[in-house]
């Protein structure tokens, strides 16, 4: 079990820097539009070669309202009426997706992710369920690992009934913060009882697995109001919780010009708030798995980071390195082969290359030796913190101190700050070090330096 990070705020402050969350390598502002439809059929042919289960991510896009502090591709509407029509356009890319990959293949893993997938309605959700099931081998024993994002405010027992029903074992709940200033703030009123009904209906009809995402960063958040929503999210007792580092970056985002600069709270005040959240959250039996991501020690991903199994992917930490990812809906991410390939954004685009049935992608990037090697190093450290840059260079076929010679003495500023020891070619991230892990990782990152740091959120 690694141990509990130490915070130490003055260092924290000088290694608090935009840069990559690495859940690709390369990051996604290295896809680009020269990977089309042929590469992709190539990466899939790849894919069936090489065999193994699959893992299924499907977009829905839809929000009832917007949260005023929200990044994430969506379609804002009270027009329930809409999603139908963007549920044929999805069973004609499932159709294309699923003629390229060998039947048979299992489904480990499989998410809705959104927007607001429960914006559909309960017969909607098992039309796309069985669809998928008529494409894809979805296992029906209960083993694979199905996982839905829920808005509270937009499901009730019945519905957890029903996702359960269609083969749904786990659940994450958006939550961001139960005081009633900061929800008016940025427009996502949703009382406790509301969201802890849901939760006790997941727990009632057997869901695996119960995930709570909070945001600290938010207008008029204090270390006060935080914690109190910390402590009614602990007596809950989920079993994992991701407490995200709110990015204010209005000028990409439109939703967040609603937000206003002043409100936020000063950066000494948000560090005091990620104090107080791991303190709290380690303190009641949790495990920092990394970044923003807490879990039981018995969760799945404690027990993947202590077996060396726990890798990153577009929806954060998990535990099926072995599955490629075929994503479908707008916007959506997927790694199929040796490459990342990413949906264009717009449901017109979406509609109208489907409409012509071609798979609707708009960039992409198959990945070359250096990044695979690369990738490995990031993942490596970003997962388990620690590193064997030996066997690493091993499993490549090459020498890992001439290959990284240059990063290996990037990593001296590390070092004398006590965020990490480096032992020959072994890499320990030491407990200082844990909080300031991107930054280590992007040591090894060959693409940052013409990537510029604006594309990026903060660190920490």
């Amino acid at each position: 079990m690694q141990a509990n990070p130490i915070f130490d705020a003055d260092l924290i402050r000088r290694y608090d820097k935009a840069g990559p969350r690495y859940t690709s390598y390369p990051t996604a502002i290295q896809f680009h539009s020269g990977y089309d439809e042929t590469q992709y059929r190539q990466q899939a042919a790849i894919s069936n070669a090489r065999g193994g289960p699959l893992s299924l991510y499907f977009h829905i896009p839809f929000c009832d309202t917007v949260c005023f502090y929200c990044a994430c591709n969506k379609v804002v509407t009270k027009n329930r009426a809409k999603a139908q029509p963007y549920l044929d356009d999805l069973y004609r890319e499932m159709a294309l997706q699923s003629a390229l990959f060998d039947a048979g293949r299992p489904v480990e893993q499989l998410h809705w992710g959104g927007g607001t997938p429960t914006f559909l309605s309960l017969e909607q959700m098992r039309e796309l369920m069985t669809r998928t099931g008529e494409h894809f081998a979805l296992k029906t024993d209960d083993s694979g690992e199905y996982s839905i994002e829920i808005d509270p405010r937009e499901a009730d027992a019945h519905t957890v009934s029903v996702l359960r029903s269609l083969g749904f074992n786990r659940m994450s709940l958006g939550v961001q913060d139960f005081d009633p200033i900061v929800q008016q703030a940025v427009n996502r009123i949703q009382s406790e009882e509301k969201t802890l009904e849901v939760l006790e209906a997941a727990r009632s009809e057997g869901f695996h697995g119960i995930s709570i995402d909070l945001i600290y960063g938010l207008p008029f958040q204090t270390v006060e109001t935080f914690v109190r929503t910390l402590d009614r999210v602990i007596e809950a007792d989920p079993d994992r919780l991701s407490v995200f580092n709110y990015a204010h970056l209005p000028t990409r985002f439109m939703p967040q010009r609603r937000i206003h600069e002043d409100d936020l709270p000063p950066p000494a005040v948000k560090l005091s708030i990620l104090e107080a959240t791991i303190e709290r959250l380690t303190s009641a039996g949790y495990v920092l798995i990394g970044m923003d991501h807490f879990a039981k020690p018995d969760d799945p991903l404690a027990r993947a980071q202590r077996e060396g199994s726990l890798y990153r992917n577009f929806q954060g930490y998990a535990t099926h390195a072995e599955c490629d990812l075929v994503a479908m809906g707008v916007s959506s991410i997927g790694q199929v082969g040796d490459s990342f390939s990413q949906n264009v954004k717009d449901l017109d685009s979406y509609h109208a290359l489907l409409a012509e049935d071609r798979l609707p992608i708009e960039r992409g990037l198959v990945v070359n030796a250096d990044d695979m090697l690369r990738r490995a190093v990031i993942t490596q450290l970003i997962c388990h913190f620690e590193l064997d840059g030996d066997a690493v260079g091993k499993r490549f076929g090459v020498d890992f101190g001439d290959y990284f010679a240059n990063e290996l003495e990037g990593l001296e500023p590390f070092i004398e700050d006590g965020l990490l020891t480096l032992d020959g070619h072994r890499i320990q991230v030491l407990p200082t070090g844990r909080l300031m892990i991107r930054n280590i990782c992007m040591t090894f990152d060959r693409y940052l330096a013409s990537a510029g740091e604006r594309r990026f959120s903060r660190t920490l």
